[in-house]
């Protein structure tokens, strides 16, 4: 008879196998189940074979074949069929055993799937797991969430596999309780989108307006990788530029303009609207991958609406040092909003939140891993409850000093004709950020000349609310000051 199991992975599509191989390669017996069964068996005769790895073709088997308390991590499609999966589970299960959810499953799903579950007097973990294929093998960024008291029976195996960063510290860390470790994956995930459409615009500006071609554009890449702007992102960047395509040009010339997406960017800024952050950035990039897919639509208006022509009659090589430090200007706006979402979701939801253990968990492994989050660790190690990371001493003097680059960069690109929707909302959020008095007044006093809505005054306590009957003949009638 086979050794019972250290952990179960249901699911073996390409993120759930390589967790496997990950975990079979640092000695941790591993059980396998997939409900097609063929995708199990050819795994056993293939990639796993000779490792600590058993399959099962029954879910009854594949429970019986762990150790307790049983840990049965799932990594199948978030939605329904994850319900479903739980609703088998709690027959085969019992008291003490662990369900670990480690797909991009929304927070909220999360939350009412712990408290279903831990009413079976089981336990709960909502774990977001990020890195792609290469990540899931060779060391991803896990981020851990739920039951508190499961942790320690999964934390060896979590460690083990995770990446390294630093003084080889594991990028991975308990994250709070309930849906924290989801919430945390999603926020990573939209600052992925925030991150991509910014290097996108970075590329548009650099092809269309200063008239560059890849082979121009990837030692440009090449060299930002060396510098603040150092990650992964920029890394595969520079790869995807030099790859050529069977005619020796540029594969990624090639590819249709549509942007998929598959759903964890749109919860992100449904999450901003919810906890009233100005999540600009992030929220500008999934309308520009909404934007991209109506293709149809932008070549017919390509054909009806004119814009400004001709070539960039500037310094080249002056616009593009300008680029790369608007670029990391407008990262850094990024992950201000970012991070305030994560503050202010973790005060909303009671999870209290390390964000300096976030920022060093997604160092390495993950898809945003970047020498740039050493900064923002290093700022929350400082000052664990700044309440803004444009308020830590190295973000304020780097982005005072890249103000003007981005500038530079925005107004350029809009006098030249390009869409650069995320660098424009980063130099927007700057200067509503840095403004003493917005425009709001007007708006207060508009909501209350047609909805009674009230205002407060600059030279009254704040909290007090007054109305004033704008036309004569509306009354003293006023809505409550509700905020939603």
């Amino acid at each position: 008879m086979s050794e019972q199991a250290r952990i179960g992975v249901a699911g073996l599509a390409v993120m759930g196998e390589n967790l496997v191989m990950n975990m079979a390669s640092k000695g941790f017996p591993v059980a396998v189940f997939n409900r097609t069964t063929s995708k199990t068996d050819a795994f056993l005769a293939g990639r796993a074979q000779g490792l600590p790895i058993q399959g099962s073709h029954q879910l009854e088997d594949f429970v019986a074949s762990l150790q307790r308390p049983r840990r049965v991590m799932m990594m199948i499609r978030a939605g329904e069929v994850i319900d479903h999966f739980i609703d088998r589970l709690l027959e085969l299960l019992e008291p003490g055993d662990i369900i670990i959810d480690g797909g991009n499953s929304n927070f909220q799903d999360t939350r009412r799937r712990l408290t279903r579950v831990e009413e079976h007097g089981l336990h709960y973990i909502g774990t977001g797991v990020s890195g792609g294929e290469e990540g899931a093998l060779k060391g991803p960024s896990i981020m851990p969430g739920g039951s508190r008291d499961a942790w320690p029976h999964v934390e060896p195996v979590f460690m083990a596999i995770a990446a390294r960063a630093g003084a080889d510290e594991p990028c991975c860390g308990w994250l709070g309780p309930d849906g924290a470790g989801h919430f945390v994956k999603m926020v990573h995930n939209g600052i992925e989108y925030g991150d991509m459409q910014l290097i996108c615009e970075s590329y548009q500006i650099m092809k269309v307006l200063l008239g560059l071609d890849s082979e121009q554009i990837q030692p440009i890449f090449s060299a930002w990788n060396e510098g603040d702007l150092s990650s992964y992102l920029i890394e595969i960047t520079a790869d995807i530029f030099g790859y050529k395509d069977d005619d020796g040009n540029a594969l990624v010339e090639a590819i249709l303009d549509t942007a998929g997406q598959k759903g964890t960017g749109k919860w992100t800024v449904n999450a901003a609207l919810d906890q009233g952050i100005p999540l600009s950035l992030i929220s500008e990039s999934v309308f520009a991958r909404c934007l991209s897919a109506l293709k149809d639509l932008r070549l017919q208006a390509a054909a009806r609406l004119s814009g400004p022509s001709g070539p960039f009659s500037g310094d080249v090589e002056a616009m593009v040092e300008s680029l790369g430090r608007a670029l990391y200007g407008a990262k850094i706006i990024s992950y201000t909003q970012g991070f305030s979402l994560l503050r202010e979701a973790s005060q909303e939801y009671g999870w209290n939140l390390d964000l300096g253990l976030i920022a060093r968990l997604w160092r390495g492994g993950c898809i945003i891993r970047s020498a740039f989050l050493d900064h923002i660790a290093a700022a929350y190690l400082e000052q664990p409850d700044l309440e803004n990371l444009l308020f830590g001493d190295y973000f304020t003097a780097t982005i005072n000093g890249a103000q003007g680059d981005l500038r530079r960069v925005v107004s350029t690109a809009a006098e030249g004709g390009i869409a650069i929707p995320c660098l424009a909302s980063a130099l927007a959020y700057f200067d509503g950020l840095r403004s003493g008095r917005l425009p709001a007044n007007l708006l207060q006093a508009q909501r209350d000349y047609f909805g009674a809505h009230t205002y407060e005054r600059i030279d009254q306590p704040r909290g007090t609310f007054f109305h004033t009957d704008w036309t004569g003949s509306g009354g003293d009638t006023t809505s409550n000051p509700y905020n939603t």
